[in-house]
């Protein structure tokens, strides 16, 4: 029988005060944040880990004030990713891994997002992959785009890690997918981290979504133009897409 992936639909980060009134009712206490938006989401991804490791009983609270199935993607440290270039992940990674792992069954995939201006290593990036525990998954996301090469995608596929595709600042990255699941990250129609994606545009990443689904491919896709309370709004209108596409086609 075949299988058919699923799609987590959300947003990178829920803890915005802004949004307060677009998403958030009015009132609400920061505290109460990640519970309300757990009752429209399956998933966030967590930013903050990109620039410190969260203490032991802030994990436990993520895991307590969500679903059974909700899933935490996180990003990776900067240490590893900018200060490092991905350099000694025999000493790097220990750290940043054993703090996400506490999530245990709500663990999704560990995003690595390297610097803007950092170009293609081939080299480091496999002595990277080759140090990654089998026991997470991983995507990345490469904002240099000397990195969009034949050669990284067949390391990818290698290593079973995923490409991350992604819309910053009017550009977007090449569509490869190189596993078993794919990693969409949106920051923004206009500016990076700003505007509120088309209809047309929620419209075509919905039927990307649900095709690759349907092919048996997990799909995790997060909005990160938070700016005006934006990334929500396209979230739900995203999710709602793609419920529609999965009634029709049944």
């Amino acid at each position: 029988m075949k299988t058919i992936g699923r799609i987590y639909i959300g947003t990178s980060g829920w803890h915005y005060p802004h949004w307060v009134g677009p998403f958030y009712p009015s009132g609400m206490a920061s505290k109460e944040f990640l519970r309300f938006y757990a009752r429209h989401f399956s998933t966030v991804e967590i930013n903050n880990t990109f620039y410190h490791l969260p203490a032991p009983h802030t994990v436990t609270e993520w895991k307590t004030e969500t679903p059974k199935k909700f899933l935490f993607t996180c990003k990776g440290s900067r240490y590893i990713t900018h200060m490092k270039k991905l350099k000694d992940p025999g000493q790097t990674l220990q750290p940043f891994l054993k703090t996400i792992n506490q999530l245990s069954n709500k663990r999704g995939p560990i995003l690595f997002q390297l610097p803007p201006r950092w170009r293609i290593n081939t080299l480091r990036l496999e002595e990277f992959l080759k140090a990654l525990p089998k026991t997470f998954r991983y995507a990345f996301e490469f904002r240099d785009k000397s990195w969009f090469a034949q050669p990284v995608y067949d390391l990818l596929t290698k290593y079973h890690a995923a490409f991350c595709l992604y819309h910053l600042a009017g550009r977007w990255a090449p569509e490869i997918v190189t596993t078993d699941f794919v990693y969409i990250r949106l920051h923004g129609p206009g500016e990076a981290y700003q505007g509120k994606y088309h209809s047309q545009t929620l419209r075509l990443w919905a039927n990307k979504c649900h095709t690759w689904a349907q092919s048996g491919k997990n799909v995790y896709c997060y909005f990160d133009n938070d700016q005006d309370g934006y990334a929500p709004i396209n979230a739900l209108a995203l999710q709602t897409r793609v419920q529609g596409l999965k009634k029709k086609r049944r």
